[in-house]
């Protein structure tokens, strides 16, 4: 079987609200059935907006740490103190962008975004989002009884390339990666250090037919990836590397 990306639409949503009850909606709507096997692939904004986690910039009282960092990279104080607020550490930046670590994932502003919200309102990253997905995992399986991977996709830069691509910011249901280490190459080679992120090259490929703009399609189903479904949760050491062993890091800390 091929790998299929169902892109599902739904109608624009601004208040926080009851996700796994929008998500059985959204399903209905576009007359379409899950299936054992599904990868369900959710917009971590789509997350965000039902948590509640939009804030107005505006209503931010800045810390003395939080304005030196926006006098040293030339950002609006008021934004810069959300994201030090949701950081767990700043590790530099450039001027208009501060990177820093939010729950080990490095990103831009802690991953803050400010394309799909109105005037000075801000959406944060999803509120404990490897539990977020592991609830919606079990919902789906106690109320319709099916095995399905979840996978939460936000965009991201990624180091010298022109344009956003999805990662895997959580997951459940599925193993994040397959250990391809003992395994060899076309030339016979042992391959020492190979790992395939699966979960960020399913997010990938979803969240390319997704979009990134005004296209209302905040969840799409992966269908026959022959991913692995697993039923013990996942936590985010198992997606993450650390910065000592991460070339990126170590070659730009040198």
């Amino acid at each position: 079987m091929n790998l299929t990306v169902i892109p599902l639409t739904s109608e624009k949503k601004d208040g926080k609200f009851r996700f796994f009850d929008e998500l059985k909606g959204i399903l209905n709507k576009n007359k379409f059935k899950i299936k054992s096997g599904d990868v369900i692939v959710i917009s971590s904004k789509f997350v965000s907006n039902s948590q509640g986690r939009i804030l107005n910039i505006d209503k931010s009282k800045v810390c003395e740490k939080a304005s030196k960092i926006s006098k040293k990279f030339k950002s609006n104080e008021k934004f810069i103190e959300i994201v030090y607020r949701e950081s767990d550490e700043i590790v530099g930046g450039v001027a208009g962008f501060v990177m820093s670590t939010t729950n080990g994932i490095l990103a831009p502003n802690a991953g803050i975004d400010k394309s799909n919200s109105k005037g000075t309102r801000i959406i944060l990253y999803p509120n404990e989002p490897y539990r977020f997905a592991e609830e919606i995992k079990r919902k789906i399986f106690l109320e319709l009884n099916l095995h399905v991977g979840v996978i939460i996709v936000d965009s991201r830069l990624m180091p010298a390339r022109i344009g956003t691509t999805g990662v895997a910011i959580a997951c459940a249901g599925i193993k994040p990666t397959k250990d391809l280490r003992g395994e060899k190459d076309l030339d016979g080679n042992p391959l020492k250090v190979t790992f395939q992120a699966t979960a960020d090259n399913l997010a990938s490929i979803a969240n390319h037919k997704m979009g990134e703009g005004n296209d209302l399609q905040p969840i799409a189903i992966v269908r026959d990836s022959d991913c692995e479904l697993t039923n013990r949760r996942i936590f985010s050491e198992e997606m993450i590397i650390p910065y000592e062993q991460c070339v990126y890091v170590r070659s730009f800390s040198n």
